[in-house]
């Protein structure tokens, strides 16, 4: 018998036949259809997938979700829209499911409202992302001066809303706009010249102007941590290249690069157009002004119900909702196109779980509440002619307290309230007070600024912008400011605890008198609350330093926004500026601080104390230390001024 142990492989294949023939090329067909149905009958929805035409031609990917309740007639829909440059397929292809619920989870998280509501769902991606067509710009402007094609969002949203009430025959012909961010700007760029169909809008957290305050500049500081963004965005249609780190702590990344152009530089970002117009404009001009937003919209007719969305702790947009809301207020004479809702929430916590954000409590799920008291009843009058929402002008949740108010304005104005700008003094011995400065106090407190040093705008190691599992960025608004008031480089005013609650509602304004021994300079200004040395209820949060309002100035635009200027070493200047919206009650035992120091490190880029027409090109000789004077003497009075508000308005109803 033969042993088989000592055969060849290849022989005993051959013996026993399972070796076939070679195959003859091109006799090999494909096992995948050239177009595959979808067996999607069980399914609680169809999904369509269209390239919707332009007045130009070109088309634009759109993804259309109808609930298969959604029928002609009785049973027509309206539709929810959302333009996106982030991916309209990935945006509505969450799971595997045959029920729209989970197909719309993640981003998308107004699905409760979505699915019980009946809404066809429709996202589009814009011209120049992902599957459109067309060239994509940064924010395309509308047409005209900064736009000379015959296309901007205006037009597209236009034309992708006529399209489909003439081509979804489930639709009841009413559409509403959507979205957070970018997508929040698009609502925007929607109520020029709108279309008929469009009954509301929801900008939520938009862009609105990035030099003044929000996503590039704050007050001409480059915010250098959207680098990434940038270039993400911007180097393929598809993001399928990501910018790269060459340090775990950003504050390494980005010290070691030295200017902020020389970073963009090593990534090869000279290559994107948006990058070359942000080096080409670091000041306030035409190319800013022209684009903002608010500005565009003060010289449009108010037509369509609109529902502006903020947020308290917005990392990214934290200056265009309030801005927008100041613009269109004054054209809604009847006062019913107008609502602003303002909430506790990180950039697009409106629409997540808003049970808390940080260290910080709310109480309640105030995401949930916004959903169902505010945004649920305000689209269901106008999409599907429900009753009317029962809304005030203003919603907005009020921190410290923790209670959702019904406000007649923004600030706060009418019988039942009193509001006043009222001066916090900046006064010797680091102290806030109440009284202005007197002739025999210490004229002013001094630190060096030094850039080899500067502060970081958070504990280290600094992460990456985002919102990837682990990274903590949406919630760095309210981190603990003890670290920063312990530096040497930053000097932090304090109040004696108060006996009775503080209640501030509207814009802090920073009145700063302060010098610097170098010819350009950066003032960042903090309000902030200092909880008690002990909180039984919360025991972490004893001596806690809660920034309740802050921004940055750089010292070059105090005469002018459009026009830098070098500044006077060791002259004292005045630098006014207000700081973002704030609606928080320092209660009884806390404290009022303010920190004032010069640089926010690395989330804008560090100002080189040297005047240079360019900061973005500053050499490394350029950076030098500088002593720093804030002033507190008669005459030259730093303070902040708070919008304190009497008590007086009743508190929302509490979330069911």
């Amino acid at each position: 018998m033969t042993n088989l142990r000592f055969l060849d492989p290849l022989a005993l294949l051959l013996a026993s036949g399972l070796c076939a023939q070679t195959p003859q090329p091109g006799t090999l067909r494909s096992e995948m259809p050239a177009h595959f149905k979808v067996a999607s009958e069980s399914w609680d929805y169809t999904r369509r997938e269209e390239m919707i035409p332009m007045r130009d031609g070109v088309k634009l990917k759109t993804i259309i979700l109808i609930p298969k309740g959604a029928k002609a007639g009785v049973g027509a829909a309206p539709i929810l829209l959302t333009r996106t440059p982030y991916n309209a397929v990935e945006q509505t292809g969450h799971a595997s499911s045959a029920h729209l619920g989970p197909i719309l989870q993640g981003y998308d998280n107004v699905t409760d409202l979505i699915v019980e509501g009946g809404y066809i769902r429709v996202v589009q991606d814009i011209r120049g992302k992902h599957g459109s067509e067309g060239d994509y710009v940064m924010n395309r402007p509308l047409r005209g001066p900064l736009n000379a094609t015959e296309v901007d969002h205006s037009m597209d949203t236009y034309d992708t809303i006529d399209w489909l009430v003439q081509h979804l025959p489930e639709s009841n012909g009413k559409v509403g706009i959507l979205g957070i961010s970018y997508d929040g700007f698009l609502p925007l760029m929607a109520l020029v010249n709108p279309h008929p169909a469009l009954k509301v809008a929801v900008p939520m957290n938009p862009m609105v102007d990035g030099w003044r305050g929000d996503d590039w500049f704050h007050n001409g500081a480059f915010r250098a941590q959207s680098l990434a963004y940038i270039y993400d965005q911007e180097a393929t249609r598809s993001n399928d290249l990501k910018w790269w780190t060459s340090a775990f702590d950003e504050y390494d990344l980005f010290l070691q690069a030295g200017s902020t152009g020389a970073l963009a530089k090593s990534r090869g970002m000279e290559q994107l157009g948006f990058w070359r117009k942000l080096v080409e404009h670091p000041s306030y001009d035409r190319f800013w002004q022209g684009q903002a937003m608010d500005r565009v919209l003060a010289q449009q007719a108010l037509k369509v119900p609109t529902l502006l969305v903020h947020s308290l702790y917005d990392a990214e947009d934290i200056y265009g909702a309030i801005a927008v809301w100041k613009a269109l207020k004054p054209k809604d004479t009847a006062g019913n196109l107008l609502f602003l809702a303002m909430g506790p929430w990180c950039h697009g916590g409106e629409i997540g779980d808003g049970s808390s954000l940080g260290p910080l409590k709310f109480g309640q799920d105030t995401g949930l509440y916004f959903r169902r008291e505010i945004l649920k009843p305000f689209l269901e009058q106008h999409l599907k002619d429900g009753p009317k929402a029962d809304l005030a002008p203003v919603s907005a949740f009020e921190t410290g307290t923790n209670v959702w108010r019904k406000l007649p304005d923004w600030p706060l104005a009418g019988k039942n309230t009193a509001r006043a700008a009222r001066p916090f003094y900046l006064g010797a011995g680091l102290k806030v007070t109440m009284a202005a400065p007197k002739a025999a106090d210490a004229p002013f407190e001094e630190y060096v600024s030094n850039p080899a040093k500067p502060v970081p705008f958070r504990s280290r190691p600094i992460q990456a912008v985002g919102y990837d599992k682990g990274l903590t960025w949406p919630q760095w608004l309210t981190d603990d400011q003890r670290e920063a008031s312990g530096r040497t480089d930053v000097v932090a005013f304090v109040s004696e605890p108060l006996t009775a609650p503080l209640k501030i509602s509207g814009e802090p304004m920073a009145n700063l008198v302060a010098s610097t021994s170098g010819t350009d300079a950066d003032w960042v200004v903090k309000v902030i609350d200092v909880y008690p040395d002990e909180v039984a209820s919360q025991p972490g949060l004893g001596g806690f330093q809660l920034m309740v309002s802050a921004d940055i100035f750089r010292g070059r635009y105090r005469e002018s926004l459009e026009t830098p200027k070098a500044l006077k070493p060791s002259e004292p200047f005045v630098y006014r500026f207000a700081l973002p919206a704030a609606n928080h009650v320092f209660l009884p035992g806390h404290r009022v601080m303010v920190q004032v120091q010069s640089s926010w490190f690395p989330l804008y880029d560090r100002n080189p104390q040297t005047f240079v027409p360019n900061i973005f090109f500053a050499k490394p000789e350029d950076y030098r230390p500088a002593t720093q004077r804030v002033y507190h003497a008669p005459g030259k009075a730093s303070f902040v001024e708070l919008p304190v508000v009497k008590e007086g308005v009743e508190p929302a109803k509490r979330p069911r």
